[in-house]
């Protein structure tokens, strides 16, 4: 069984920095793409960034130049460093991840974890 893990949210001033991980575990065949989105309540899920299968890496217009994403793919990790926080960077920060369980492109599908919360606040 697929399980997506997030870790390292919590509380930080304005302009502080907070790093954030995602690692995919369990029968895993191959990542092909990972990411971090971000939810606040009562609002739709929004892209922070996400690195394609290409290698490319899209990042939200809100998140360029304060957030950089970095993958360790031999730990099906990503980490998110995110700095110069604002107050609306608030929300549920959500790690997804595109893979195979099998050998097959059918065993492909899109897991998500269940979130870790990023408060901004003085």
């Amino acid at each position: 069984q697929v399980q997506v893990l997030e870790f390292g949210g919590g509380l930080v001033q304005p302009g502080g920095s907070l790093n954030l991980s995602c690692v995919a575990t369990g029968k895993i065949f191959g990542i092909y793409a990972m990411g971090w989105y971000r939810q606040v309540p009562g609002g739709q899920r929004e892209l922070v960034v996400a690195q394609t299968p290409g290698g490319n890496i899209n990042y939200a217009d809100s998140a360029k130049g304060r957030f950089t994403i970095s993958r360790d793919n031999a730990a099906n990790t990503i980490h998110l460093h995110m700095s110069n926080l604002k107050p609306e960077d608030t929300a549920v920060y959500l790690c997804t991840a595109r893979l195979r369980t099998g050998r097959g492109i059918s065993t492909m599908d899109d897991y998500w974890g269940r979130g870790t919360q990023v408060t901004v606040s003085s």
